[in-house]
């Protein structure tokens, strides 16, 4: 998921979109495409912006020797949020998929996490990748009764752990059952998350020895490329 606007990252990302920014000298969707191969993950597709779509073809061209041939770059007509864009291609997405935010730094173990969704019984719509951070109140926070998440919050005053979604998900295609198509813009956070949660249907699994930052500010984004 490439197409929002960056807004807190302005006036750089009135320039580029914030997936194409650097961290140690390459793209962040460089790094985040380096972890899906690693993971043997091979057929991305990136939801973008129509406004970036001649910024996502220099960098296919740019780093053409990174870049897998079979990438896929859809274009939303319009913002259509975290969880919108997938209307575009859900007809394509006819079993379980990876789903992530692409303007976030992340390496922990996918396969894990994969393997985690599969064996559990309660057969839940989505798993959402969890990492502690010392700031929850800025992210979006599970309520948790062992690997079930009873509760979503987004950004709560209160929130019950230091644990929060990474922005990465194994999605079983019966999510899009929980979805209000007729809105157009949607948010995986506040629109489906919620649902998925009342209906008993979604996990949680908390990622040990990984790293992640998020690079959605001018200090955390600094802090990425000091310590990533």
């Amino acid at each position: 998921m490439a197409g929002g606007l960056g807004t807190r990252l302005h006036p750089v990302t009135l320039e580029m979109p914030k997936p194409l920014l650097t961290v140690k000298r390459r793209p962040i969707l460089n790094h985040l495409l380096d972890l899906f191969k690693k993971h043997g993950i091979d057929q991305p597709t990136i939801l973008i912006n129509k406004g970036h779509l001649e910024d996502y073809q220099w960098w296919q061209r740019r780093y053409e020797k990174e870049v897998p041939a079979n990438l896929e770059l859809v274009v939303e007509p319009e913002p259509l949020g975290t969880f919108g864009g997938l209307k575009i291609i859900k007809d394509k997405l006819t079993e379980p998929f990876i789903l992530s935010n692409g303007d976030e730094l992340k390496d922990f173990d996918l396969s894990a996490l994969v393997v985690a969704h599969k064996e559990n019984s309660a057969k839940p719509a989505a798993t959402i990748a969890l990492v502690e951070v010392e700031n929850p109140s800025d992210y979006g926070v599970p309520v948790l009764e062992g690997d079930k998440i009873t509760q979503f919050l987004e950004k709560p005053q209160s929130p019950p752990s230091n644990f929060i979604s990474s922005g990465l998900y194994v999605v079983e295609p019966e999510i899009f059952q929980y979805a209000d198509w007729s809105k157009g813009f949607l948010m995986i956070e506040r629109d489906i998350f919620p649902k998925v949660a009342a209906a008993g249907k979604l996990a949680g699994y908390k990622v040990k020895n990984g790293k992640w930052y998020d690079c959605g500010t001018f200090s955390r984004w600094e802090k990425a490329i000091k310590e990533w």
